[in-house]
């Protein structure tokens, strides 16, 4: 099981990228959120078996088609049991 922090910089916002996040998200088994942050930024904790959290990251490094991401910081996060599926926060 592993956790990670992203934020996701770049034209990222206004573009689909939360729901697209939760799609992938979703396909992979993946839980936790997603949001938009006041500085332009998408922020999310992803969780679950550490192969589908690495296929994550890297989707994240791409984004949907009409989004374009800068970058991505990644830090661990300590790993949450009680999450459950994955949300969108608005």
């Amino acid at each position: 099981m592993q956790c990670v922090h992203l934020i996701i910089s770049g034209d990222v916002q206004g573009v689909g990228y939360r729901s697209w996040m939760k799609q992938k998200a979703k396909k992979l088994q993946l839980v936790g959120w997603v949001k938009n942050r006041d500085d332009g930024a998408v922020e999310a904790v992803v969780q679950g078996d550490e192969k589908g959290v690495q296929i994550m990251i890297e989707h994240a490094r791409k984004g949907p088609d009409v989004a374009w991401v800068e970058k991505v910081d990644i830090a661990e996060h300590s790993v949450d049991t009680g999450m459950i599926g994955f949300e969108v926060i608005y």
